[in-house]
């Protein structure tokens, strides 16, 4: 869709101007960058021009700005140009805590991470943070915030090179008013849950945000996750929701999320999109095909995927969601029960009658990885299949899944291969699928050396440019931009973001289009990408010839409900 240059008042230096896309600045500007191909997220052709920026806005864009004098002038070489990247779904919080530098994003051009796929920073009780206490990882530390716009200004107060947002996660609501119970909240709970959604929209948040395949996200109705729906509605806000089914059940998944979009009145995106495990596989065209049906009669539905043929989340996907009720120390003690392990163990043997059997769709053993333990002692099988390690311990695979959970007392990251390349590229077509990467924001080094990631995290972007757009053409360049800039930003109402119009913020990206590559790789997920050349956040430069300048200009973006407190 091509969306038209609308002329802009706003305010640089004092001075006030009417700006279009043509207009010349008349005042001194901070930087110009100039001999730019520029991709303006409309989806048009690119032209050769030169992008004035001022204040951490951009001024002006044009083949040539005329009638300036720029402190700095940064020559593009004729790469391309194009608003920052915006990642859709990203597990960033705690690696941002730990290195505000975003590394294995920034390298690849993202300049927003928004968080919430159905668990949120906020709102907390005590017990939900004893539990997020109970369950970090290798990188450590306080939870000193209460609300979710609490959260968000924390992390910026801290320091983060990339932009920063947020969803309100359903998990998060029903914890806090509910805890870990597995069962329908009462009138009075649902309303105090819309209430705390309204709250967290006046702080911010894009919307809910629901994973509806864990505890205790998945112990929630329709009728419950449409009434969160509609109060973030009240605030222009929507819904994004890793289905309650990505394989068996995946159609009837769909058809609910595209129903609390009807019955809501609110935007709805699709987290991941994808066809698990491979009896599904065909039913990612129909999934299509139904998304394509609900745009056409007038809802606003979307989804984002990630560019490869594997997912990573935990053996909680694994095992069905009665076990887990409770949080994790109830979970591990009923494991201990070997009349429940017998259970589990049946269970994780067939598929989820009404729960989402990620181990069961991979097909084998062989095909789930083990990718990030707690315990010292079991860091040695970081990478090893689930079936390596039932073989060395002489036990069934469903066995040591059990035990590993025991031992590290958390869920145990884990890699899934589930989809197919076919499918993987099918999604990536579609004009309404924005990328993510479902990954922190890494680097090689530090607390991140104490457990393998998916690869995603370090080339989810590069890849979806470089592999699928560049090399077999799934996109034209210019959609691909759009798709990763201007979409997620209409979807969600972002504010001057993924744009180069006049008083849009300046989040730029500088890359060549030529060359831009993935390198991470199961075996090697450590392994940055490469093509990206410079990286603007709020005018201010974080990636210089590839490099990374220490800079943390990181701004909380807020959501269209935000009142400033």
């Amino acid at each position: 869709m091509q969306y038209p240059c609308r002329p802009r008042i706003f305010l640089v230096l004092g001075l006030v101007a009417l700006a279009g896309c043509q207009t010349t600045p008349l005042q001194p500007v901070d930087l110009l960058i100039s001999n730019a191909m520029v991709y303006d997220g409309r989806g048009g052709e690119p032209y050769r021009g030169e992008i004035a920026v001022n204040a951490g806005r951009i001024v002006a864009t044009a083949p040539v700005v005329k009638g300036l004098r720029a402190a700095r002038t940064v020559d593009a070489q004729g790469l391309a140009v194009s608003p920052g990247f915006i990642n859709v779904l990203s597990w960033a919080p705690d690696s941002l805590l730990y290195d505000g530098r975003g590394m294995s994003d920034i390298k690849q051009g993202v300049t927003l991470e928004i968080f919430g796929e159905g668990d949120s920073y906020g709102p907390l009780t005590p017990q939900i943070k004893a539990e997020m206490l109970k369950t970090q990882g290798d990188i450590r530390y306080d939870i000193p915030w209460t609300s979710l716009g609490e959260f968000l200004d924390y992390l910026a107060k801290k320091g983060v090179s990339p932009n920063i947002a947020s969803f309100v996660g359903a998990a998060t609501v029903r914890a806090h008013e509910l805890g870990y119970a597995n069962r329908a909240p009462t009138a009075a709970e649902l309303a105090r849950m819309q209430d705390l959604v309204r709250r967290a929209m006046r702080e911010g948040a894009l919307g809910v945000g629901s994973a509806l395949i864990y505890a205790p996200g998945t112990y929630a109705r329709t009728d419950e996750l449409t009434a969160l729906a509609r109060a973030a509605g009240e605030y222009g806000g929507g819904y994004i929701s890793h289905m309650r089914s990505e394989g068996d059940r995946l159609l009837g998944a769909l058809d609910e999320l595209i129903g609390i979009a009807r019955d809501a009145g609110v935007h709805a995106e699709a987290h991941h999109l994808k066809a698990a495990g491979q009896a599904n596989w065909p039913r990612m065209r129909e999934a299509i095909e139904r998304i394509d049906a609900a745009r056409a009669s007038g809802l606003g539905i979307s989804a984002n995927m990630y560019t490869y043929t594997a997912g990573a989340t935990g053996l909680d996907a694994a095992m069905p969601p009665w076990v887990q009720e409770g949080g994790i120390d109830a979970w591990v003690d009923r494991l201990r029960d070997p009349a429940v392990a017998a259970r589990v163990i049946a269970e994780m043997r067939a598929p989820g009658k009404d729960w989402e059997n990620l181990y069961f769709a991979a097909g084998s053993a062989e095909r789930v990885v083990l990718i990030g333990f707690k315990s010292e002692a079991l860091k040695p099988l970081t990478g090893k299949t689930l079936a390596e390690v039932a073989r060395m311990r002489g036990v069934t695979p469903e066995e040591a899944a059990i035990a590993l959970v025991i031992e590290d007392h958390t869920r145990v990251s884990t890699a899934y291969f589930l989809m197919s390349e076919d499918n993987v590229r099918l999604g990536l077509s579609q004009p309404w699928v924005s990328i993510d990467s479902d990954e922190g924001a890494l680097a090689p080094e530090g607390a991140f050396l104490a457990s393998n990631n998916h690869p995603r995290a370090y080339g989810s972007f590069a890849r979806f440019l470089g592999k699928y757009v560049r090399d077999e053409k799934v996109a034209t360049l210019p959609d691909a931009i759009r798709r990763l800039t201007r979409l997620p930003a209409e979807n969600w109402k972002l504010r001057d973001r993924g744009c180069f119009d006049p008083g849009c913020h300046a989040d730029i990206v500088i890359f060549n289009s030529a060359t831009i590559a993935d390198h991470a790789t199961f075996a090697d997920p450590r392994r940055y990408a490469t093509g990206v050349v410079d990286v603007f956040v709020n005018g201010v430069q974080v990636l210089a010839n590839g490099e990374h300048t220490g800079a943390l200009p990181g701004q909380v973006v807020r959501g269209p409900g935000w009142t400033g407190r």
